[in-house]
């Protein structure tokens, strides 16, 4: 198992400019490389300070050149934003230039905000998204391939650019719809998770749904690579926490407003922060995520890889306005302190044995 990092580039206001964010992304994901992470991920978001990233593919492109051995996700493409021939192009062309390292991660986005301003209806996006990883597979494995699907059509084609890692790009399904994870099970693909700001029982929940999914798939759920997601910061300095949760805070509630078209533009793309109803306190917060001191954050991370047995574990290092130096000696800490201990405390366990049938039922 390793670890990673998760990057969201959000411009909570505009006392540090989009090339500055981009910047920070950057160098976190430098000293990521140099400090022994596994992986970083980079969010796509349009139209609105929610991310400032428009491309993921572009930003591992650049990060490529300035990293050795990390492996450079996207997370995610929003699968029914692109033309497929040219997305597979792209990835093909980014995993050349990152010689090997892409990690392909495809969703089929939720914020009808973005969709609305590319002229896709939400509505039909994950069925699109279905389509998408058909096309995907074929396009990146095949040295031609045609499709005609419902919503996408394309006629015998052979894509120049071919991938170093075959016959494709590690594929991560970022999903809990028990439809995308069967397709990703079927596919032999990683699924990638998220806790929210659950704690470790909707942890076990989500690998109850992966155990059950794969069973129905016929498949062995202890080879499904799972990757997950999560809030999580130490710090001896209580204030410092609080100031990471209220941006995981932030994050959640600009989120929740895109989706629900509730969102308040100001001034150009800014969307304003409203509290949402029955949304959790930062003490309800801190209560279950994998934040607090250095021992609370390594006791916490154990307890979660032990209820959801992934193969890649990641946290959020840009969220709202924390600020960047802070968090290049928080990835300090969690490569010299934080990552061996937990390694030290998983070494032994024994591999994840799916519940009965009934059990995962019951789940």
């Amino acid at each position: 198992m390793d670890f990673g990092i998760f990057i969201l580039m959000q411009q909570r206001n505009k006392h540090k400019t989009s090339h500055q964010i981009l910047r920070d992304a950057v160098e976190q994901t430098r000293l990521a490389d140099e400090l022994g992470f596994g992986g970083a991920w980079f969010a796509e978001h349009h139209f609105s300070n929610y991310g400032m990233c428009s491309s993921p593919l572009t930003m591992i492109a650049h990060c490529a050149a300035v990293t050795r051995n990390i492996r450079l996700g996207t997370g995610i493409v929003v699968a029914p934003l692109y033309t497929p021939a040219r997305l597979i192009a792209d990835v093909a062309m980014v995993d050349q230039l990152s010689d090997g390292r892409l990690n392909l991660g495809i969703g089929s986005g939720y914020q009808h905000f973005e969709f609305e301003r590319f002229g896709v209806s939400l509505e039909t996006s994950k069925q699109r998204t279905l389509e998408m990883l058909d096309m995907l597979e074929l396009g990146l494995k095949e040295p031609k391939f045609a499709y005609d699907g419902q919503f996408y059509q394309q006629p015998e084609s052979a894509i120049s650019q071919r991938a170093v890692q075959q016959p494709m790009p590690p594929l991560w399904v970022t999903s809990v719809d028990p439809t995308f994870l069967a397709r990703a099970v079927r596919g032999d693909h990683h699924v990638f998770v998220s806790g929210g700001d659950g704690g470790v029982e909707k942890l076990q929940a989500t690998r109850a749904l992966i155990d059950k999914v794969a069973l129905g798939e016929g498949k062995n759920s202890a080879q499904v690579p799972v990757g997950v997601l999560r809030a999580a910061y130490a710090s001896e300095n209580k204030a410092e926490v609080d100031r990471y949760l209220d941006c995981a805070r932030y994050q959640r509630r600009v989120a929740l407003s895109l989706k629900r078209r509730t969102a308040q533009i100001g001034e150009d793309y800014q969307v304003a922060e409203t509290m949402v109803e029955g949304e959790p306190t930062l003490d309800e917060m801190r209560a279950l995520l994998p934040v607090g001191s250095v021992d609370t954050v390594i006791e916490r991370v154990v307890r979660e890889i032990r209820a959801i047995k992934p193969v890649h574990y990641c946290f959020q290092t840009q969220m709202g306005d924390f600020d960047h130096p802070t968090m290049l000696k928080h990835l300090e800490l969690w490569a010299k302190v934080i990552m061996p201990a937990v390694q030290r405390e998983i070494a032994n366990d024994p591999p994840h044995v799916a519940k009965p049938a009934t059990e995962v039922a019951a789940a």
